[in-house]
């Protein structure tokens, strides 16, 4: 998922079987990690599972805030933070380039946006909890939680100020790198559409100017900029889409606009009636296939469903 697929090997077999080590090995570790903080073996692995693949299903109805752990919100959300990463970038990481890292344009955005949400979310939080540190301790977790679309939840944020709660709809859009286990827009995109918009502002003032768009020294071709305009044009369109449909249903404007962007963005937990501590049970047969279409849109990149449903297309044999 994301602009292109890096070959990390000659082959694209070895490529397969680096990834494979990558993924098992992070998820082994977690285990060990979660049983040392007091998980038993069942939901050590079911936990290691939902967190590298950042699906955020949990074996309790509250969540990670069921075991009411510093110490395992806190693994988690590192490991959270490690999956949302290119894999790409992890590979040459683990094998010693660490460099690479802070030298990559889009892993530097998404850590200034993690940093700079969690901070004001934190802020925003401080006076729910009483102090600044147990503030940080949900906030951070929630943050990188529903950003990355994992959706486990530490605290029903529906309790939190609305500039809290904000913040998180928006982190819904956003999900984690391209080449990660993530939904959402993903961070390049975002990237590339703020400098793209950069872009055609300057044009204004220098309109004879060449201005090639760069992402980490690179130029992106033309056509690569193109497809991520268009990506995120369909993605808010359906958002919008999904949003109307679901008031249409009986649902109010943060619950259909809070659905609409965590199906869409595979989140799990919304706003409003579909919050932390809600679900999803209480809406109609077809409003449930309708979200389930969104989550098939955001899970395989939207123009993979889009395509089926174009003149063009031809079914092969």
């Amino acid at each position: 998922p994301g602009l292109s697929a890096d070959r990390l090997l000659p082959r694209i077999t070895e490529t397969a079987k680096a990834l494979w080590a990558i993924y098992f090995s992070l998820t082994l570790v977690l285990m060990v990690l979660l049983m040392l903080g007091g998980m038993d073996l069942f939901d050590a692995l079911n936990h290691s599972f939902t967190t590298m693949a950042t699906g955020g299903y949990s074996t309790r109805n509250a969540s990670i805030g069921s075991f009411n752990s510093p110490y395992i919100e806190g693994v988690v959300a590192v490991f959270i933070l490690i999956s949302a990463t290119n894999f790409a970038l992890l590979y040459r990481a683990l094998r010693g380039d660490g460099g690479t890292l802070l030298q990559d344009a889009e892993f530097r955005f998404y850590g200034g946006m993690l940093l700079g949400a969690a901070v004001l979310v934190t802020l925003s939080n401080r006076f729910a909890y009483g102090s600044m540190l147990s503030s940080l301790r949900y906030s951070v977790f929630q943050v990188a939680a529903i950003t990355t679309g994992t959706g486990f939840t530490s605290a029903d944020y529906e309790l939190w100020p609305a500039l809290s709660k904000s913040i998180l709809l928006v982190l819904m859009f956003m999900g984690g790198c391209g080449g990660s286990t993530t939904g959402g827009i993903k961070q390049i995109r975002i990237l590339m559409c703020l400098k793209y918009a950069y872009r055609e502002l300057y044009r204004l003032i220098h309109p004879r100017a060449v201005l090639p768009l760069r992402l980490g020294g690179r130029v992106v071709p033309e056509q690569t900029a193109s497809g991520v305009m268009g990506f995120c044009v369909f993605y808010l369109v359906l958002f919008v889409i999904g949003t109307l449909t679901l008031t249409a249903f009986g649902l109010d404007m943060e619950s259909s606009m809070g659905a609409a962007a965590a199906t869409l963005g595979n989140v799990g937990p919304g706003m409003g009636l579909v919050g932390p501590t809600d679900n999803y049970g209480f809406l109609p047969g077809p409003a449930k296939l309708f979200l389930s279409l969104l989550m098939l849109f955001g899970r395989l990149e939207i123009f993979t469903v889009l395509v089926l449903f174009t003149r063009e297309f031809h079914w092969a044999g």
